[in-house]
């Protein structure tokens, strides 16, 4: 039995059971971020100002579901869990979403086309929301040491990178040639059938294998837990430097299908190869970040990895061919591997912290709260591809301008690079708190 008042310490969950669940996650959203630019802009022709708009209105939208998700989570009492009942409900969820938003029917035009994009991008952007929220959630409770957390988080970016190899290098391959063609639609509805199967079995299955400690389950009030949050300059430091970093990527993943046909002049199945050097260097660099955590810090190796990125992205705004572009790629994907491997890391510094001062382990909540600035990724993709209107005259597939080739250079080269500069400068002056000292466990005694 266990001591009087208390409740034995979970068994840990093995690391590859919960590190799977991302590879669950990231095929239906990588999916949809990457080609909804190429789907509804290009083939269906949806103007790229209606784009924006609709960017910046579900952005603010899911900053404000984000909180609201996390608090109902931490606050969640069932024999199941704090966090598993969310996933098992948002997967399915998820998925439906995902394929209705690619089953858009090609007759829409205008204000029909611009409120079926809206409704559905907004849907699945929420139930994400609702799968991330609680998914990441688990990676501090479950593995308290940096040590631990360090492999398993590894392990999910590796997870997430096989993830990224089939929702983004290899979805237009499916999209523009087994299914389907680069004018037509139906490839991306069978794509997305099969993809969101794939990631409820995968998500079901990690939220039965993940071991919650009930001891974590929270009473706190949601208006001011999140004061409590906001007054903290450490979570705005944090969030707005990895805001950079995260805008940054997201131009890359959204962007990346028209790089490849304006920019390059090539068909858009040869994004392939590009995706594809970029998630290879990732996966095998994370091995090699994880051992350079381990000797010098996650801090240290996150500003290493941040000035890298952002010198890969001024090399790949020079390509001119596929072979300059994938040698380019593989520049960054080293940074981008360091990122994988460090940023998540330092914001679970930050709530470890934060426990430990209120005594109250509001993971959900906070990691919402940090996904507000992950919101910025809609309003800055929305408005940077407006921009291309603006500037270049890229408006649509119909109305591409006279240099759609360099609007897109500048979208997915010159912007990132600007953004990533930002951070890997901000980066050398944040300091996150110190590892705390693990809880001791309460173990079963007969």
């Amino acid at each position: 039995m266990s001591e009087p008042g208390t409740a034995p310490t979970p068994e840990r969950t093995p690391a590859w059971r919960y590190a799977i669940g991302m590879f669950g996650t990231s095929i239906p959203i990588n999916m949809i971020k990457g080609s909804m630019i190429f789907f509804y802009v290009d083939i269906l022709g949806l103007d790229v100002r209606a784009y924006g708009v609709v960017m910046v209105i579900y952005a603010v939208i899911d900053a404000l579901d984000n909180p609201l998700l996390g608090h109902l989570s931490d606050r969640t009492r069932s024999r199941f869990g704090r966090r598993r009942p969310w996933l098992v409900v948002g997967a399915p969820l998820l998925a439906a979403c995902m394929i209705a938003f690619f089953s858009a029917p090609t007759s829409l035009e205008g204000f029909g086309l611009v409120l079926w994009f809206a409704v559905f991008a907004i849907l699945c952007e929420a139930f994400d929301s609702m799968l991330n929220a609680n998914y990441g959630a688990l990676l501090p409770e479950l593995y308290p040491r940096e040590r631990d957390r360090a492999v398993a988080n590894s392990l999910r970016q590796g997870f997430q990178l096989v993830a990224l190899v089939i929702s983004l290098a290899v979805t237009p391959l499916l999209t523009t040639q087994v299914f389907g063609t680069e004018e037509s639609t139906e490839g991306f509805q069978i794509t997305a059938i099969i993809y969101g199967a794939i990631a409820v079995v995968v998500i079901v299955f990690m939220a039965l294998s993940a071991r919650e400690n009930p001891r974590y389950s929270t009473r706190e009030r949601l208006l001011p837990s999140l004061w409590s949050i906001i007054r903290n300059p450490v979570f705005w430091k944090v969030g707005l430097t990895g805001a950079c970093y995260g805008v940054a990527m997201a131009l890359v993943l959204a962007g990346i299908q028209l790089y490849v046909r304006y920019s390059l002049g090539l068909p858009v199945a040869n994004a392939l190869y590009l995706q594809g050097i970029v998630i290879l260097i990732s996966a095998l660099g994370l091995v090699v970040w994880t051992r350079v955590v381990a000797r010098r810090g996650a801090l240290w190796t996150w500003r290493l990895s941040f000035a890298i990125l952002a010198i890969s992205f001024a090399a790949l705004f020079f390509a001119t061919d596929l072979i300059t572009a994938v040698a380019a790629g593989a520049l960054v994907g080293a940074g981008w591997s360091g990122m994988l491997a460090t940023n998540d890391l330092i914001v679970a510094r930050v709530l470890d912290a934060d426990a430990a001062h209120n005594g109250e382990h509001r993971e959900g909540l906070f990691l919402s709260a940090f996904g507000f600035f992950g919101r910025l990724n809609g309003i800055v993709t929305g408005l940077a591809l407006t921009s291309l209107g603006v500037f270049f005259g890229y408006n649509s597939g119909d109305d591409p301008g006279t240099d759609p080739g360099f609007a897109f250079r500048v979208y997915l080269c010159v912007y990132p690079f600007v953004l990533t500069t930002i951070g890997a400068v901000a980066a050398r002056f944040i300091s996150i708190p110190l590892e705390p000292a693990p809880e001791p466990e309460v173990k079963e005694t007969r």
